[in-house]
């Protein structure tokens, strides 16, 4: 059986820069790359720190129908899961950077859990899974 792995997840952006700053400054995310293609477009691929595995490709949005999609990827419903191993760190960090939540943490049965919302609107849970 072959071997297969997400290795990028498109997120449409309004402008390439402002996303960058938002996720590598507030967020504390990774530059990975940023290539310019064309006049117009880039190749940004941004990470969570310590992360290995899938990448964000912030793709600006080229016309009405993306553009209709900016902060609202998935129709409502959270569009992430950020894993981290200190939730207590990350959520202190996320309100002193004055992110907008949209949930307070809560304890579920799964983990530790928080809503925020990106620059756009996009939803996203920060969670420090239980420990099995």
């Amino acid at each position: 059986m072959t071997k297969q792995r997400l290795a990028q997840i498109t997120l449409v952006v309004n402008e390439y820069d402002e996303a960058i700053k938002f996720y590598t400054e507030i967020l504390n995310f990774q530059l990975v790359e940023d290539t310019q293609l064309t006049k117009t477009k880039r190749w940004v691929l941004i990470q969570p720190p310590g992360s290995k595995e899938c990448c964000l490709l912030l793709a600006k949005a080229a016309n009405d129908e993306q553009k209709s999609r900016i902060g609202n990827q998935t129709g409502g419903r959270v569009f992430l899961f950020l894993h981290t191993d200190n939730f207590t760190e990350d959520f202190n960090h996320l309100k002193s950077k004055g992110v907008t939540i949209v949930r307070e943490p809560s304890v579920e049965a799964y983990g530790t859990v928080a809503v925020f919302a990106d620059l756009y609107g996009n939803l996203i849970d920060l969670v420090e899974p239980t420990q099995v």
